[in-house]
């Protein structure tokens, strides 16, 4: 297995497979790629099917067990269901989607060897949901969420960012995971580093207190300093996890994954833009992108910290420009 100079072992990988999408979420920072989403037709850029399967075979040589699909909408690649059916016995698969194709698809994908499926969904409000998406196809995603559980790809993991715009809707979805089997819900913590408009933050400590109030229990993760709550409900017990990595240092400490991107770059950090490296075309050429993006990890995401006389200090020159 791979280890930085930071004693973070890489166990899991992040494949995006396109930045096609048809959304256009508010908040989307597309993989810390920014929106370069265009036609919804595939680019000559985009990784082929058998590049894809190379790259996760020598991800799992060097031991990584693990494999997220993502995008922009990676349902949008039609071969989908045959990355996952090639991807390598040793490894577990998951899927962030926004759920519109997952009706009739569900179960092939089951099939297949997915194991779960994380949706994005920020609001039960059909009109608030298409202003934050900029699309009407909420009774898509809700009937993808209800395929997604059918097709037992579970838990479904509802993944909603939180910011000013959608802070107001995390009680009735919260609600909604408590009282529905099969359901858990990702409340993500806005990065304005890589999505920009830092007026729409807010403190995600507020939704910690609020939810500390409202749950049977909290389950603490030492590893990321996550906090999970577990709420009564109708389902018996709904699970409710705060991802806030701004300013949580143990967040990236404990950060064991690498991601690969859609046009076959591979690089260490969501918010890094100066460590993308070629995969290659061969195997051999794979392996060595793979062991200097690993070796040239940060300990904490992109610059802002930097190294002086041995520490890493908060870089307030960074600081200032992503406040700009």
């Amino acid at each position: 297995m791979l280890s930085d100079d930071f004693d973070r072992e890489v166990s899991g990988l992040r494949v995006s497979l396109t930045d096609r999408c048809n959304f256009d979420c508010v908040y989307c920072h597309n993989e810390g790629l920014g929106d370069t989403r265009g036609p919804l037709d595939p680019s000559d850029a985009e990784m082929r099917t058998d590049t894809v399967v190379q790259t996760l075979e020598v991800a799992a040589e060097f031991g990584i067990d693990s494999v997220k699909f993502t995008g922009g909408e990676p349902m949008l690649r039609r071969d989908l269901e045959e990355v996952v059916r090639r991807t390598p016995d040793s490894m577990t698969t998951s899927l962030t989607t926004n759920g519109t194709f997952l009706p009739g698809r569900a179960d092939a994908l089951r099939e297949a060897g997915l194991s779960r499926v994380n949706i994005s969904q920020d609001t039960l409000d059909p009109d608030a949901f298409r202003e934050l998406t900029q699309s009407g196809a909420y009774e898509s995603v809700i009937d993808g969420v209800d395929a997604a559980l059918d097709a037992g790809l579970v838990p479904v993991k509802l993944n909603m960012v939180v910011f000013e715009q959608t802070a107001g809707y995390v009680p009735e979805m919260v609600d909604r995971v408590a009282n529905t089997d099969g359901l858990r819900l990702q409340l993500i913590e806005y990065m304005p580093e890589i999505a920009g408009h830092p007026e729409w933050a807010i403190d995600i400590d507020r939704v910690h207190d609020w939810l500390d109030e409202q749950a049977a229990r909290v389950e603490h993760r030492e590893m990321h300093d996550r906090r999970r709550y577990h709420i009564d409900g109708d389902s018996d017990e709904g699970l409710v996890e705060i991802v806030d990595p701004v300013g949580n240092h143990d967040f990236c400490a404990n950060c064991h994954r690498v991601r690969v991107t859609h046009d076959g770059h591979l690089k260490g950090c969501l918010n890094r833009h100066d460590d993308h490296r070629p995969l290659g075309k061969t195997k051999a050429e794979m392996r060595e992108t793979f062991r200097e993006t690993v070796a040239n990890r940060v300990p904490y995401y992109g610059e802002y910290l930097v190294e002086e006389d041995g520490e890493w200090t908060v870089n307030e020159a960074y600081l200032d420009g992503a406040a700009d």
